[in-house]
């Protein structure tokens, strides 16, 4: 694979410190939808690039995918803003795909690791139109009162941070059976950082007493969509493990 072809393709897969692009320009999109469909697009660009191609990444590539995973995962560990953990855990989750580059289904897998982050796309938006921003020490305790809008978010983040049965949780499995031992090894950590970072960020929300002063929660039809969407990305990680363990 060429140089300019290997760049342009981690610019869109991100990988350190091209990765820089895609999180600023994310920070600079406020409005939800457009932020859903950059989670959606950016990385399938990527794959496209990478499918023109048709020949072979460079083994050397994959100590850099891994590296930008792990680092992006450690510094979710110091975000407490929705939206910005968002975009870190991406960047985390599309390095990690180029250890699958050889996958036909690879789209697809792709598509079913960034719907959990559309979701949490939605969840901020969501927050921050009730609180004022979507930051988990500044709603501490309060989305105990919004028992639809806490379970969505308690279940956007399982799925994104790869929990069982879940895709990402299958993407994992799948790399940890064909890894080396050392990147096994690897992705078992960037895996604990993942999961470490969601439930510091969920406790920030969560624990504690319900606001003295009730808010209005999501209405059903936001929690049906949602609660559809989770059920398919359940039903699409199990069909993963089926097809790959």
């Amino acid at each position: 694979m060429d140089t300019l072809t290997l760049l342009a393709a981690a610019f869109f897969l991100p990988l350190f410190p091209l990765s820089l692009v895609f999180n600023a320009l994310l920070a600079r999109v406020q409005q939800p939808l457009l932020r859903a469909c950059l989670m959606l697009v950016w990385p399938q660009i990527g794959l496209t690039i990478l499918a023109a191609q048709g020949v072979p990444i460079s083994d050397w590539v994959v100590p850099w995918a891994i590296f930008t995973a792990a680092l992006y995962g450690l510094r979710l560990l110091t975000v407490r803003e929705m939206g910005i953990w968002t975009g870190l855990l991406a960047t985390s989750t599309w390095a990690l795909l180029w250890l699958l580059v050889a996958d036909r289904d690879l789209p697809w897998v792709t598509l079913s690791l960034s719907l959990p982050l559309v979701l949490l796309v939605f969840v901020a938006a969501a927050l921050t139109r009730r609180f004022g921003a979507a930051y988990g020490g500044l709603a501490a305790n309060q989305v105990t009162g919004l028992p639809r809008l806490a379970s969505v978010l308690t279940l956007g983040l399982l799925a994104a941070t790869a929990t069982p049965l879940f895709p990402g949780f299958a993407v994992l499995l799948h790399l940890l059976l064909v890894a080396t031992l050392a990147h096994a090894l690897a992705i078992l950590s960037i895996w604990l950082l993942w999961s470490w970072a969601g439930m510091r960020l969920l406790q920030g929300f969560l624990v504690g007493s319900p606001p003295e002063q009730p808010l209005a929660d999501i209405g059903l039809p936001a929690l049906w969509v949602w609660s559809l969407l989770l059920l398919a990305l359940l039903g699409a990680g199990v069909l993963l493990m089926e097809g790959w363990v």
